[in-house]
């Protein structure tokens, strides 16, 4: 029963089904703080996961926040919850750090890859993530690595500069650059794209020319990666289990 309860907590069921489901095999029900006590092993699981040494060589860190709610000091308080993964020379991408915090400023991520430095992570060469200004300068000073600008965000950023009506266009436009075999045609396509729509949408423009360093870094590495490191869709479908735990509890009492 006990490993029933834990399979059930962990698929995201909640405490009060979870009661439901053991009246319903028989037995008299079970509250939210025995349930709690049986899931308790799973936070030293769980440490000892996200604190394990990491060996090898890991060229590629995608990194990516989701917000979620928290009690504290009798407020509710939106906590980012950065989970880290990283592939290794042979390929293979593995969580490799979760942490949770009140903010994703400068000092909050290089506390962070910090931590995932202490335990081995090295060899990185290129991190994947959104645009944030913080993350980019821990990048910077932790890491030492170039910075790819996820191109999925990118390009709702750019579309953002134009009306529903010229989206899909001028996304057309900008995939061009991306078709590219290699970084100096890219750049000069892309460049060539920006000129074409400056005098109708100049801050599209100044937007293109300010970014394109960051959304073209992933043209450096080899060809047959770059449909994995371009973007942070990797650790998408993390987010999303993430997500489907987090709208079952709602708001969580503690980190």
């Amino acid at each position: 029963m006990v490993a029933v309860i834990q399979e059930a907590w962990v698929g995201g069921v909640s405490t009060r089904r979870v009661d439901d489901l053991v009246q319903a095999m028989g037995l008299s029900g079970i509250g939210k703080s025995t349930v709690s006590k049986l899931c308790k092993d799973f936070d030293e699981r769980v440490n000892a996961f996200l604190e394990r040494p990491l060996t090898g060589d890991w060229p590629y860190l995608w990194l990516d926040a989701t917000y979620l709610k928290q009690r504290e000091g009798g407020r509710i308080v939106s906590v980012a919850a950065i989970i880290a993964v990283a592939a290794n020379t042979e390929g293979k991408r593995e969580i490799v750090g979760l942490h949770i915090g009140p903010s994703e400023a400068e000092t909050f991520w290089s506390a962070f890859l910090k931590s995932l430095v202490r335990r081995g992570l090295r060899q990185v060469k290129l991190v994947i993530s959104d645009a944030h200004e913080g993350l980019k300068a821990a990048i910077r000073r932790v890491m030492g690595a170039s910075w790819q600008r996820c191109r999925v965000h990118w390009m709702r950023n750019a579309q953002a500069y134009v009306g529903k009506g010229q989206q899909s266009m001028v996304s057309a436009a900008l995939r061009q650059a991306f078709i590219q075999p290699d970084r100096a045609s890219a750049s000069q396509t892309l460049r060539h794209t920006a000129d074409q729509l400056r005098a109708k949408w100049p801050k599209l423009a100044a937007f293109i020319d300010d970014s394109e360093l960051d959304v073209l870094a992933h043209m450096d590495f080899p060809v047959q990666h770059r449909a994995k490191i371009h973007s942070t869709n990797p650790i998408e479908r993390l987010n999303k289990e993430v997500e489907r735990r987090a709208d079952v509890v709602g708001i969580f009492p503690n980190a």
